[in-house]
């Protein structure tokens, strides 16, 4: 074996190793314990997984891992010609890694216990979760749950008392999970871990099928970000990207707009925010046809888009009350700008809303000015189109969404392979700036009085990369110029 194939199997072996020792701690703690979920609200964002433990060591060990897997990751991407001969290489590796990934616990989110919960009670207990929420039901009815583990726990989570803020595929999927997992709250998670490797692995392949390069899927699929938040703490936000990236592909490869559409409208019934690519899809579709010809696809494409959304709701529909789910996140207020702000201004409250409805403004007026030109424009360029849709939702990501959560970031990698190659480099920043910034709850908990230390590591993070970018585009440059 010549110097450099070992030093590639080297930085492949690395890599492996640094994502086992992130998992290191949940198989101690399955060893002891004997099942793949905490039940110990204690234990949430205790890396270690052991309370006994003083939690700077916790952060420390955290931050040596996750900075373990950032420089084997950008490693691999820096080598990747060198290391993967073949998209099936590529494939084989990454599903190596999120194999791994599902021998973990998920301890930084407890996300998938509210997911388990309201399947349960709509699969077990045959009740609507738009309607009751798994708190006011068991309370009400004085529910026996001590041998239901699924709802025991639902039950203790933070939405505990909330219906489903989610669409309704979300909660088919979520009560198909619940019901296969017998009230077992390890085979509920088990099966959602599976599944999210799966979509993880579809994603994947998506982002190569639409880029036809190597570096997407290596980029979107071996990034620690989406592993942890996709995997590690089985968030459904991967789900959402996977039909997204569905939708564009049937766009863009097999040119069917009904497939497109349907997918599009799949997305939105896992998380509504997807709907803001609609346009775009219908539009540019159309591209070669007259104004008008384009404003009669949008209503009746968006009719039937509509038909898509409400059809799957009929199985839970009873008044425009099932849509609360749209505003109850947005009542809540979470690690973003407007809960660093109420943290760090407590007396501001008015001024902080009077600031969100402002933002507010700005955002709609400027994705209806966008849609306009859009609408009117003669010469769509889809490369063009899509970097302005990167900008609307990495706007709404920042400052749209009342209850902010890292892991949203997940949803940039939607539009990922068609980004300049800064912008692209600064979404993976982001992503890790985000895991780097978590080592506060890490060290602290996830109260909503250390924000201002997570908020202002992650934009104090993203401002040092942007910078040094710039820096190393100039020196770069200036090289280039000397050979001249």
């Amino acid at each position: 074996m010549d110097k450099k194939a070992f030093k590639g199997k080297l930085i492949k072996f690395g890599f492996i190793i640094s994502v086992v020792l992130f998992i290191v701690p949940s198989i101690v703690y399955f060893i002891r314990n004997g099942n793949l979920a905490y039940v110990d609200s204690n234990l949430e964002y205790k890396f270690l997984l052991d309370g006994n433990i003083d939690s700077s060591f916790h952060m420390w060990t955290y931050l040596a891992v996750i900075i373990l897997m950032v420089i084997f990751y950008t490693l691999i991407i820096k080598k990747r010609r060198e290391l993967f001969k073949s998209i099936k290489d590529v494939y084989k590796y990454i599903i190596l890694i999120s194999a791994i990934c599902v021998i973990s616990l998920p301890f930084m989110s407890s996300d998938v216990y509210y997911y388990l919960g309201i399947g349960r009670l709509a699969s077990k207990y045959n009740q609507n979760p738009y309607y009751t929420d798994m708190k006011s039901y068991i309370d009400d009815n004085n529910i026996n749950i001590n041998d239901d583990s699924v709802m025991e726990t639902g039950y203790k989570n933070y939405w505990a008392n909330t219906t489903v803020v989610y669409g309704a595929l979300w909660s088919m999927i979520c009560a198909a999970v619940a019901f296969f997992s017998f009230g077992s709250l390890n085979a509920g998670i088990l099966i959602f871990k599976i599944l999210n490797v799966l979509i993880h692995i579809f994603n994947c392949v998506l982002l190569y099928k639409l880029s036809k390069k190597k570096i997407f899927p290596l980029l979107y699929g071996l990034n620690p970000f989406v592993l942890i938040e996709g995997i590690v703490n089985v968030h459904n936000d991967i789900y959402m990207v996977f039909f997204i990236l569905l939708a564009l592909y049937m766009l863009r490869e097999k040119k069917n707009i009904i497939l497109s559409i349907l997918f599009v409208a799949f997305a939105t019934l896992i998380k509504y925010v997807a709907i803001l690519l609609l346009p775009l899809i219908i539009i540019y579709y159309y591209k070669e046809e007259t104004l008008g010809k384009r404003i009669l696809k949008c209503v009746s494409w968006g009719i039937l888009f509509i038909l898509f959304i409400i059809i799957p709701y009929l199985l839970y529909i009873r008044d425009i009350n099932v849509f609360y789910g749209l505003v109850v996140q947005q009542k809540r207020f979470a690690k973003g700008i407007y809960c660093y702000l109420m943290v760090r201004y407590p007396d501001k409250k008015v001024i902080v809303q009077y600031i969100r409805s402002i933002f507010a403004y700005l955002f709609v007026t400027t994705y209806t000015i966008i849609c306009a030109r859009l609408i009117t424009n003669k010469d769509i360029k889809w490369r063009i189109e899509i970097r302005r849709i990167f900008i609307i939702l990495l706007f709404f990501l920042m400052f749209m969404i009342t209850n902010f959560q890292p892991w949203y970031f997940i949803w940039l990698s939607t539009v990922l392979i068609w980004q300049r190659a800064d912008n692209i480099k600064i979404i993976n920043q982001m992503q890790i700036a985000l895991l780097i910034a978590d080592s506060v709850f890490v060290r602290y908990s996830e109260h909503y009085m250390y924000v201002k230390q997570f908020f202002g590591t992650f934009v104090i993070l993203t401002l040092v990369c942007m910078f040094g970018n710039v820096l190393v585009r100039l020196f770069k440059q200036r090289k280039i110029n000397a050979k001249n």
